[in-house]
């Protein structure tokens, strides 16, 4: 075992994967000798060469174009898009083309590559460097939604997602990125996606989160316990699409109560899918309506970043909210 952050693994799982198989490579802008804005790919271009780590043209489309062209043509793509903000230039290739691949070939062709972005908030990034746009993605069939929360989930999902025979979008919790630091094995080892993490048990009150929110969700349940008494079940979703519903169902009928939290805004956020899945399956074990606390239905802001953010406070409200209902 050794310690890492966040980023630390996902440089060292991008340095497995490139070792282990030479059709992985990494393009983005900036990624190559500069190893990218948040130093993610550091070191890889001096050890794999400008062929196998190199620096794109600022065009989203272009690089994601390209690697879908790689991933049909039997290479391992990882594209890196720096921001997740800027995204959306891409959007019609990531949606159309890569998630539609297998479908529209009847089975024929596959687009094994992993959209690596940063996204969220906690960095004082603004408008433009903040934003959490899963529920766009994770509306789209044949493409994963993968968001680590922790340094050995984000080696072990990382490699498993390269290895998939299909796209995925990796999404990293980017304020997490030197935050926090654990244990993460040495060599190869997978995280099964569409799986959960348990992260804390409890027979209370039901919280699902992922990414950022993740310890933000852990310090408002020991808050509970200490304060009220309240056990919470956390569970930490991870992969986003395809998700784990029976996990998410199970975990429900333990507790009959349930929060769901992320930083995304609250209108069609992720948070309803699971509120919905949790209505049409659990409705005869719930003590309570299901709450979210989320970020809010207006442009991220900058100077109001600590307001806009679920915080511990946000969270113990809603935990109270249900426990007490």
């Amino acid at each position: 075992m050794t310690t890492m952050t966040i980023l630390e693994a996902v440089t060292n799982a991008l340095d497995y994967e490139m070792s282990r198989d030479d059709r992985v490579l990494c393009l983005g802008e900036d990624v190559g000798l500069n190893g990218g804005v948040f130093r993610a790919t550091q070191g890889l271009t001096e050890k794999f060469g400008e062929e196998r780590c190199f620096d794109t043209p600022l065009s989203e489309c272009g690089i994601i174009g390209t690697a879908i062209g790689m991933a049909m043509y039997g290479l391992r793509p990882v594209p890196e898009i720096q921001f997740m903000d800027f995204i959306y230039p891409a959007f019609d290739q990531i949606v159309s083309e890569a998630a539609k691949m297998r479908y529209r070939s009847g089975g024929e062709y596959t687009c094994p590559m992993v959209i690596r972005t940063p996204y969220g908030g906690g960095i004082r990034g603004g408008l433009y460097h903040s934003q959490s746009g899963e529920a766009y993605f994770a509306h789209t069939a044949g493409l994963k939604v993968v968001i680590p929360s922790t340094p050995h989930d984000a080696k072990g999902l990382l490699i498993a997602s390269i290895q998939d025979p299909d796209p995925v979008l990796f999404m990293e919790p980017k304020a997490l990125y030197r935050a926090i630091k654990g244990e993460v094995p040495e060599g190869e080892y997978t995280v099964d996606l569409s799986t959960l993490r348990t992260v804390r048990e409890g027979r209370d009150v039901t919280i699902y989160c992922y990414g950022a929110m993740v310890p933000v969700v852990e310090k408002a349940a020991q808050q509970a316990k200490e304060q009220r008494g309240i056990d919470c079940l956390v569970i930490d979703l991870r992969t986003l699409l395809p998700l784990d519903e029976e996990g998410v169902i199970e975990a429900a009928k333990q507790t009959g109560r349930v929060v769901v939290v992320h930083e995304a805004p609250r209108f069609c956020g992720y948070g309803a899918e699971i509120s919905a899945i949790i209505a049409e399956n659990c409705i005869e074990y719930m003590e309570a309506p299901v709450k979210r606390v989320t970020g809010f239905d207006t442009p991220f802001p900058n100077t109001l970043e600590h307001h806009y953010l679920p915080d511990d406070r946000r969270v113990l409200d809603a935990i109270e909210a249900v426990y007490d209902f």
